[in-house]
């Protein structure tokens, strides 16, 4: 198994035979950036984390998938946001190039976050354009880049690729949330953009081998999945994308962020999901019998 680093991001490749598929996760990193002066309580800035995710997903390799995480916090920049999703409101001055910022963006969470899920404020300060144009150049795009890269690999070899996108949410919607706030959520939430980012059938799939653990999986409600979905995927081609999300309280305690009593059930459960994902993708890889062919033959 080998590992790759840098400031912003960890690529983790096959330990065994690769298969077509990328899991990432965009959202677990806990290393804070010296220059990020926020002003908010740090235990509150650290509830946005997707903490552990990357630890739950860490048998992906030894199935022969690639598995990406990020070393830097959401809060400072947002991988899973488009570089259009611009908030005006943190500006000390006007963004020099192209902006379309979402309704994400309106409510303080775009690319760069100014509020917390909860509502606070993360400073006490408008940021500069330099500011967060050196958090593009240093984190952001070397995350992109590093998942752009695995996917090409996988699609070039395979004819194909499945790339899930991993992430956690509160047991709880918070007061920004698009459902209101207090709103249980289920155990999991699976994201393909009502459809368009990978084919339904994956999708399916998926959600049949969740309910098969025994847990309660909803489609696209409330999460329909972002950037990293919506960039990477395209069906027709064989390039499927999908986020999952995972409550947190089955996991972890939320407030002190320490995996609970149900942790290691849990990632046993999802070490299966990825072996099962890792089954599916090399079986309706376009390229799979020619390397079944080319692998028999070397042995």
């Amino acid at each position: 198994m080998q590992q790759l680093f840098n400031n912003a991001v960890i690529v983790t490749t096959p330990s065994v035979h690769a298969v077509p598929v990328v899991f990432d996760s965009p959202h677990s990193g806990i290393e804070y950036p010296i220059d990020f002066r926020f002003a908010v309580d740090h235990c509150r800035l650290r509830q946005s984390e997707d903490t552990h995710v990357d630890t739950l997903y860490g048998a992906a390799p030894g199935h022969g998938a690639t598995l990406i995480s990020a070393r830097f916090p959401r809060s400072y920049i947002d991988p899973n946001r488009s570089l259009l999703d611009i908030d005006g409101a943190l500006l000390e001055s006007p963004w020099p190039g192209p902006v379309n910022p979402s309704r994400k963006a309106e409510k303080g969470i775009g690319l760069v976050w100014r509020m917390l899920d909860s509502g606070d404020a993360i400073y006490d300060r408008k940021l500069s354009v330099a500011e967060i144009a050196a958090r593009i150049r240093d984190y952001y795009s070397p995350y992109h880049d590093s998942v752009r890269r695995a996917l090409n690999d996988a699609a070039g070899h395979y004819g194909g690729v499945w790339h899930v996108n991993c992430h956690s949410m509160p047991g709880v919607s918070g007061q920004i949330s698009e459902e209101g706030p207090g709103v249980q959520r289920a155990d999991f939430v699976l994201g393909d953009r009502d459809g368009t980012t990978c084919s339904p059938e994956f999708t399916a799939f998926i959600a049949a081998t969740l309910r098969g653990f025994g847990y309660d999986v909803r489609i696209n409600d409330p999460y329909k999945g972002v950037e990293l979905v919506r960039a990477y995927s395209d069906p027709a081609n064989h390039r499927h994308s999908l986020q999952i999300e995972v409550n947190r309280r089955l996991y972890m305690n939320e407030a002190t962020r320490e995996p609970n009593g149900n942790f290691q059930t849990l990632k046993d459960d999802l070490d299966r999901m990825i072996a099962a994902i890792c089954t599916f993708a090399l079986e309706h890889a376009p390229g799979h019998r020619h390397e079944r062919c080319q692998h028999d033959h070397k042995h």
